[in-house]
């Protein structure tokens, strides 16, 4: 496959994800983003949080690492059970209570102003860094099967 055929498919399927979000979003706020207007079932939800943790690099590296570390990634695995059971049972009881949009409300109402921004960077810091090393990895898997090939 030719790489100007490659890119310019990625630039066709990236207007076609902003037009769609542009048609679909014009009555669009925060309680809708990130609540659903708090209109969607509890399994959905669910299946929102478990999904927004995984990414295509999941299954590309997960495999590997399971095997090189001689299946001690199922510790991470309970982990995420433990960590999904206490937002279900201690934070999301907390935002609704408390009519919340996220923990970055909750941290600058309970702490102030200071707290919300320190929050929302180290966040934002947090994303930046994932999707870099998301898109070095999907750049490779492109590299070693598309443009080698």
């Amino acid at each position: 496959m030719s790489p100007y055929l490659v890119i310019f498919i990625i630039v066709i399927y990236f207007l076609l994800l902003i037009s769609i979000s542009y048609f679909t979003s014009k009555n669009a706020n925060n309680d809708t983003f990130f609540l659903g207007n708090r209109k969607s079932p509890w399994y959905i939800v669910a299946f929102g949080m478990i999904s927004a943790s995984l990414s295509g690099v999941t299954f590309i590296s997960v495999p590997g690492w399971v095997v090189d570390s001689n299946f001690s990634y199922m510790q991470m695995v309970l982990g995420y059970l433990l960590g999904y059971a206490i937002i279900a049972n201690v934070l999301m009881p907390m935002y609704y209570r408390l009519n919340l949009t996220s923990i970055y409300t909750y941290l600058g109402q309970r702490f102030g102003n200071y707290s919300y921004k320190t929050g929302a960077s180290f966040f934002l810091l947090s994303r930046i860094i994932g999707a870099s090393f998301r898109l070095f990895l999907v750049a490779n898997v492109l590299q070693i099967t598309v443009f080698n090939a």
